[in-house]
């Protein structure tokens, strides 16, 4: 078994790595869009109010983006992800995370795929997190 935090990323918020391989599967962490200067993708501020428009695309790219650069270090890529488990604030965003997902994975080739609406992530400016397991033999 290893661990690992990857250099670059936003440091996890508790005692978990970003990634996880055991044997041949690799177990991605619950992923945001957590930037490494601690600001999220898919935020922004839009009146002096300081009101916020979440942007589920905008986040859902930056989640998977960090998914595959996790990935990577185990020289894994997206096409090894086998399962997905995706915690969605509001289920009316699932339209919007469902498209960029596309961009991601095909309905033919893809992971199996949990989606389930979740009462708040840990922090509010989220409205996405992602979870992922990959089989990459070593």
């Amino acid at each position: 078994m290893k661990s690992r935090l990857v250099d670059g990323k936003a440091t996890p918020r508790g005692a978990y790595p970003h990634v996880k391989r055991v044997g041949d599967f690799i177990f991605v962490s619950g992923t945001s869009s957590r930037l490494p200067d601690n600001t999220f993708a898919g935020v922004h501020q839009v009146d002096e109010m300081g009101s916020m428009r979440l942007d589920v695309k905008e986040q859902t790219k930056a989640v998977l983006e960090n998914i595959r650069d996790y990935l990577a270090t185990e020289n894994a890529t997206m096409e090894d992800v086998v399962d997905v488990t995706t915690f969605l604030v509001n289920m009316n965003d699932f339209a919007g995370y469902n498209e960029v997902y596309g961009q991601f994975f095909k309905a033919e080739t893809g992971p199996a795929r949990t989606t389930v609406a979740v009462h708040q992530l840990p922090h509010p400016h989220l409205v996405v997190e992602i979870k992922a397991m990959a089989y990459k033999p070593l």
